[in-house]
């Protein structure tokens, strides 16, 4: 199943669209933690500390906002 991961930082919110909800699981496991990592289009890609992470299964209409 894909949908959108959503994760937080300090003051930034990252958006990752289209992605299997085992990345958003790989993700949420590293919460909390200083180097959030996973590998994106077969580049490991380093997100810093996130808290928290949600998960929305459909599209995101960007248009209306979610």
């Amino acid at each position: 199943m894909k949908g959108t991961a959503i994760l937080f930082q300090e003051q930034n919110v990252i958006f990752i669209v289209d992605v299997d909800h085992s990345i958003y699981e790989e993700i949420k496991e590293q919460c909390g933690c200083e180097h959030c990592t996973c590998m994106l289009e077969s580049k490991k890609v380093n997100f810093g500390s996130v808290s928290p992470v949600f998960w929305h299964e459909d599209e995101v209409d960007w248009d209306y906002g979610y």
